[in-house]
């Protein structure tokens, strides 16, 4: 496949990122419907899309994940639930604000009759079980409000475990009580499980217990790049063989590489491991990741496919990175 037929392959692709933190934008007043440039050389910290750079980029779904803080934070923002349902609301308003060209959808079939229309496509996550503030009818209330994944772990330890790093690191606790009972949970009302910065431990017990596929949103991996954010082989396979994907972070840091080559070395190893069915695309866009070369914004997206031909992807091996191995898991989970 030659430079014009990749990006002719980009094109006609469904494009999906499992997780953008530019809902955290809406909150201080960013217009996600005017184009934006990086206020930083190479996009370092963030301001990576918007509506505009999306159609440049080919962007046609975007995950946004909505981190949840483990307290309750100044400025009006409230607590920990209070604080996602802000960013929910800052997110319908833009929906409503754009709804000409963009619109959340709360499952593949819905997000497939959007995407048919011509829109762009968000979905919701929450980033942290710390937005659930201890009550397992804080689960049902924000399934309620359309997030499609939870991720039980950021930074911080809270109700349902232990992180990968960050306050409250134990590398020997796993799922606690709450966290068993929150993973049945989110099964029975058919929520993804999103195991980003979660520990190790508590990794493999809530991939076992769930009935469901799983997912990791946005991360690294051992196997390309030695990282304590970056998940290792054993982890990689358990994901695979509860039928879930990982999204490859756009993370220097993480990546070990300032190339779009490194993104390409991690979705490589993902495949290598867990199979073709396995790689996704989880950019972490706007969330204080310094992205490689090429990929400042999301209009970097058509180089990053161009890559991916380089490094001889298949066709079908690209199509399933850049969204189909994402929509088969939101089709399995929530229909």
């Amino acid at each position: 496949m030659n430079s014009s037929q990749a990006l002719e392959l980009h094109r006609k692709s469904l494009v999906v990122d499992l997780h953008a933190d530019t809902a955290v934008l809406l909150r201080f007043g960013y217009d996600v419907g005017e184009r934006h440039d990086p206020p930083l050389p190479g996009g370092a910290l963030g301001v990576h899309l918007d509506l505009p750079r999306m159609r440049e980029g080919g962007l046609d779904v975007q995950f946004f994940g909505l981190p949840s803080a483990p307290k309750k934070l100044p400025f009006g923002w409230g607590g920990p639930k209070r604080t996602v349902d802000r960013l929910l609301d800052a997110l319908e308003a833009a929906a409503s604000q754009y709804s000409d060209d963009f619109e959340l959808v709360l499952n593949a079939a819905e997000m497939q009759s959007a995407y048919d229309r011509g829109k762009i496509v968000g979905l919701r996550g929450i980033e942290g079980a710390h937005a659930l503030e201890g009550d397992l009818d804080n689960v049902a209330h924000f399934a309620q409000r359309g997030v499609a994944y939870l991720g039980l772990l950021h930074f911080t330890s809270n109700d349902a475990g232990a992180p990968a790093y960050g306050r409250g690191r134990d590398d020997n606790l796993g799922l606690t009580p709450f966290g068993r009972e929150l993973i049945d949970e989110l099964n029975r009302l058919n929520v993804m499980v999103d195991l980003a910065h979660i520990n190790r431990k508590g990794f493999m017990e809530a991939a076992e217990r769930s009935t469901a596929p799983v997912i990791v949103s946005h991360t690294g991996v051992c196997g390309a790049h030695q990282h304590w954010r970056n998940i290792d082989d054993e982890q990689i396979r358990v994901v695979a063989e509860s039928g879930g994907c990982i999204g490859v972070i756009f993370s220097r840091r993480y990546l070990g590489d300032s190339t779009l080559d490194g993104v390409c070395a991690h979705l490589q190893h993902v495949m290598n491991v867990g199979g073709e069915d396995l790689p996704a695309l989880g950019s972490d866009f706007d969330g204080f990741v310094v992205p490689p070369q090429g990929l400042s914004d999301v209009r970097g997206l058509p180089d990053l496919t161009q890559t991916m031909s380089r490094w001889g992807f298949t066709e079908g091996q690209i199509k399933k990175m850049l969204g189909e191995n994402a929509i088969r898991v939101l089709t399995d989970v929530r229909g």
